[in-house]
């Protein structure tokens, strides 16, 4: 068993989390999504070190975190919508997928061997941070047993991953709470999984519809398994009253254990999801039971979520 170190977002907690990755151990980190579990996405070993501590399927392919979009360019074949996306969302909640470059020196198991890379910039200022004193591509999925409940604080990464990974670095709440939005950029702009960025957004920017994959198609994206950001508990959709024993997710105004909006804002419920989930989770009910939330904007990408949580498990 590993010494899971807590590192604070100070000179010595991000020099000692770079020199972490540089020897090929897992860090986790946050984002303003949620946490990420990094590892040199150059190093095969540490790649292949993040799928053993997540117990993560190796066909499941991970999003490389970069710094600035030099970076990026070097990796992937830029295009002209990725500029343009770029520039409108970047650093910010948006991963693009790309075909990868010959060359580009990323490890395959970060792609799954697919032809294409996931890459995103992100905004929050720990994340880049490190990234810059690391000075390299990291390949990072949410930090946290696979299929479980995504980490919003450093607590959760420590409560699922303590012992199997180098450090936690501690940077406070994510203030998005669902991960980044994933479009293809391989053909037609495709939402390969909505997250912390609305669709609709993508599409006034792109001035085009925007595709959307079906469940059907072969996994080209993280978080596509259709158990995915499960809680011990099992959950219950779009519920309009509350059973006995339930823990009860509310969201507007209802009397229930937690809400994730009484005001009905889909922001405040999109950074508070993950949170709340885990709170109910530790409360010991066997059953989550769930309000309706409206399906626009943010409400996509929370609808998947629990969608995906309350799908049956093997």
């Amino acid at each position: 068993m590993i010494e899971t170190q807590s590192l604070t977002a100070d000179d010595a907690g991000f020099a000692r989390a770079a020199e972490l990755l540089s020897g090929g151990g897992l860090v986790a980190f946050p984002t303003e999504t949620v946490y990420g579990l990094g590892a040199d996405a150059r190093n095969d070993h540490a790649v292949a070190r993040i799928y053993e501590a997540k117990g993560r399927p190796s066909f499941n392919p991970l999003i490389v975190h970069l710094a600035d979009l030099d970076a990026v360019r070097d990796l992937v074949d830029w295009s002209p919508e990725a500029e343009t996306l770029a520039k409108a969302f970047w650093p910010g909640p948006l991963t693009m997928v790309l075909p990868l470059k010959a060359g580009a020196g990323v490890s395959r198991l970060v792609s799954a061997g697919l032809p294409t890379l996931a890459v995103r910039m992100p905004a929050n200022p720990v994340a880049r941070r490190m990234l810059t004193e690391f000075g390299g591509p990291v390949a990072a999925p949410s930090a946290n047993p696979s299929g479980r409940i995504s980490p919003t604080r450093a607590a959760h990464v420590r409560d699922g991953l303590s012992g199997r990974i180098e450090a936690v670095l501690d940077g406070g709440r994510c203030g998005v709470g669902v991960e980044s939005t994933i479009l293809g950029l391989t053909g037609r702009p495709t939402l390969l999984r909505p997250g912390g960025l609305p669709l609709e957004d993508i599409a006034e920017v792109l001035k085009r519809p925007i595709s959307e994959r079906k469940d059907s198609e072969a996994i080209s994206a993280p978080g596509q398994l259709a158990s995915h950001y499960a809680p011990h508990a099992r959950v219950r959709l779009n519920a309009t009253d509350w059973h006995a024993g339930e823990a009860t997710l509310g969201f507007g105004p209802m009397a229930c254990d937690l809400n994730l909006s009484p005001t009905g804002d889909l922001v405040d419920a999109a950074a508070n999801l993950f949170e709340y989930l885990h709170r109910l989770d530790a409360s010991g009910a066997e059953r989550i039971a769930v309000a309706p939330v409206p399906h626009l904007g943010l409400g996509v990408a929370i609808n998947d979520r629990l969608g995906r949580a309350a799908a049956p498990r093997d």
